[in-house]
């Protein structure tokens, strides 16, 4: 197994959160579409700009809301 500096593991664990960040985002788009029609780009910059905790709490509210705005409460 070839060894790997500090560096290198903090850089894999940012491009992995990374990607769970961006795969979160892309399902959540997804799940809006066709909840609520295309989003606009002011929704689409709130996706890109979240949180992998704010993302998660939104897909879990997009089951019980019955508008957008409901969708993206704190709860």
């Amino acid at each position: 197994m070839p060894y790997i500096t500090s560096v290198e593991r903090i850089g894999i664990e940012k491009g992995m959160q990374q990607g769970i960040r961006q795969g979160e985002s892309a399902l959540l788009e997804r799940q809006l579409t066709r909840r609520f029609g295309p989003p606009s780009a002011e929704t689409l910059a709130r996706l890109n700009a979240a949180t992998v905790e704010e993302l998660e709490q939104w897909a879990e509210n997009i089951l019980d809301a019955t508008t957008l705005e409901e969708v993206f409460k704190d709860h």
